[in-house]
């Protein structure tokens, strides 16, 4: 049988749509976002930048974000089995250098922010890998996803669509 009927979605969860279009209504913001996510990612390895914006997406439940920067990955080079193993990359150390391993683990740390803070020994772990400079970047770049990932979910921004 078929129908030409719109699926609907499982009792108990939500048609999966846009909110409101938060770069029409608020333009100036969306700008301003859209010139700190430049200037958060100013330096830093774009490997290392696509891993901690996919991992912070994860995190926060983000599909639209995940969509877009595994998408973005996979473009500059990404493997699957990187990405695929993303979400369980403590696992997976072989996949990920001590560099991505630090700033998975920051990332996750300022993500969830575990009794409001990050831990010392987190962020001990990833200041050796990185000059002063670009670990302020790569704390930059953290909040800017998490702010990112906020405003899809709030939206609900769905994947693969602008």
């Amino acid at each position: 049988m078929t129908t030409n009927e719109t699926p609907q979605p499982p009792a108990g969860t939500h048609q999966h749509g846009p909110r409101l279009p938060l770069a029409k209504l608020a333009p100036e913001f969306y700008k301003a976002m859209i010139g700190v996510d430049a200037a958060a990612r100013k330096g830093l390895d774009p490997t290392l930048v696509d891993l901690i914006k996919i991992r912070a997406s994860q995190i926060n439940h983000c599909a639209f974000c995940i969509h877009m920067h595994t998408t973005d990955a996979r473009k500059a080079g990404e493997t699957e089995e990187r990405i695929n193993l993303l979400g369980a990359w403590e696992e997976a150390a072989g996949f990920f250098t001590e560099k991505e391993r630090a700033a998975l683990a920051l990332t996750e740390a300022v993500t969830v922010l575990t009794d409001g803070f990050v831990p010392d020994e987190v962020y001990e772990r990833a200041a050796p890998h990185f000059e002063e400079a670009e670990l302020a970047q790569v704390i930059a770049l953290i909040a800017t996803i998490n702010t990112w990932n906020r405003i899809g979910v709030t939206t609900r921004l769905a994947p693969g669509r602008a």
